[in-house]
């Protein structure tokens, strides 16, 4: 059985250029890793109406009924942004001074490099008389839409009869330290695209007009005016951000005939998006007149409780690091809002500092520490 550098599979994964929706090459870069350790690979593509086609890995070692354990996580990047502005270039996965370096070394081909690793060790020292199965999930649009990736491919999944017990997602949970945080769940996300009609008219003359800039200040204050809720036992308050306002009048004496905002809201888990969708519509219809609202969920909240599965993972992370990680639901959203549907998941990966960063990197030694830390969680897992 091949063992697996973790290093060098991180790097060959760095070299492939995956902007989403590009697969370049990733996941025959995987396969070519994980076929040797005795891992099933199956690729699957997915194209949503109007959107670009991306391509999939689901690999597994092991068959029959036993415990399945999971990674998941995606293989598609950000664009690198200034690429004269790296050193070294973006895709060379070049180590310099103890730190990889690379687009997506933190967020989070490493952390892929690393599950490989660690799984090929598992197998390697629990021989053929082990029964239980490992999984590796990994996407290719998570940094995108999210609709051609792990959703539709945790579908497939269930149609060919593929269970799932645990899953651990390898997303740059760590703030400064690796052995810092776990994430036990995520905050909703929801995008409104808020429209207030009016009547355009002469400035001089507004009672023969309708102002809807007015009307829409007082909408907007409506939902920014008091905070929505108050924080919860996992999960921080939800918050509300304008981050647009948009008459697209060049005229100081018309009054325009519309006016648009752009909000995003964070819920927490005392709401689901349809509570809060409700929430905005009863404070709409107060102000009065006529108005569109368009509404995006990107995710619901929602939250895997402190279990069996946060303690295999805190217990190896303390055994390597040395540290108590905290169980946190901060941050944005994440693949795991799908996963969670089939299984307790909760995540855990590199330091993040650098993610989406120009000269994005991560420490060597968390490499390797990273691979003894999803080792010992199947150890644990696998123990009962």
């Amino acid at each position: 059985m091949d063992a697996i550098d973790p290093l060098g599979l991180a790097q060959a994964l760095i070299r492939c250029p995956s902007v989403t929706p590009a697969e370049a090459g990733t996941l025959g870069v995987l396969e070519q890793a994980l076929r040797p350790i005795g891992f099933t690979c199956w690729r699957q593509a997915f194209q949503a109406p109007d959107t670009a086609r991306v391509e999939n890995l689901y690999a597994r070692w092991g068959a029959g009924d036993g415990p399945c354990f999971a990674f998941a996580g995606h293989a598609d990047v950000v664009p690198v942004g200034d690429a004269g502005a790296w050193q070294p270039e973006p895709f060379a996965g070049e180590v310099r001074d103890g730190q990889l370096c690379g687009r997506g070394a933190a967020d989070m081909k490493s952390a892929i490099a690393c599950f490989a690793a660690a799984s090929a060790r598992f197998i390697a020292r629990r021989g053929k008389g082990f029964t239980g199965r490992i999984a590796l999930i990994i996407t290719g649009d998570e940094e995108g839409p999210s609709i051609n990736g792990t959703k539709p491919l945790l579908a497939w999944m269930k149609q060919q009869g593929e269970r799932l017990d645990a899953c651990v997602v390898g997303e740059p949970t760590n703030p400064e330290a690796l052995g810092d945080m776990v994430k036990i769940g995520r905050r909703g996300s929801m995008t409104g695209r808020l429209t207030v009609h009016g009547v355009q008219g002469h400035s001089a003359y507004p009672h023969l007009a309708d102002n809807p800039v007015h009307r829409m200040i007082r909408m907007l204050d409506a939902i920014t005016r008091e905070p929505m809720d108050e924080a919860t036992a996992h999960f921080q308050a939800s918050t509300l951000q304008v981050v647009s306002v948009d008459v697209g009048n060049p005229a100081s004496n018309v009054i325009p005939a519309s006016a648009k905002a752009l909000f995003n809201i964070r819920f927490n888990d005392r709401h689901t998006s349809e509570d809060v969708k409700r929430w905005l519509k009863d404070r709409f219809d107060a102000a009065g007149g006529r108005y569109d609202l368009d509404i995006h969920v990107s995710g619901e909240s929602f939250l895997t409780p402190p279990g069996q599965l946060s303690e295999i993972m805190a217990k190896a992370i303390e055994q390597v690091t040395g540290r108590q990680p905290d169980f946190s639901t901060t941050g944005g959203t994440s693949d795991a809002r799908f996963i969670r549907a089939y299984c307790p998941v909760a995540e855990f990966g590199m330091v993040g500092q650098t993610m989406h960063k120009v000269n994005e990197r991560v420490a060597v030694a968390d490499i390797a520490r990273l691979t003894e830390i999803y080792e010992r969680m199947l150890d644990g897992f696998f123990a009962g």
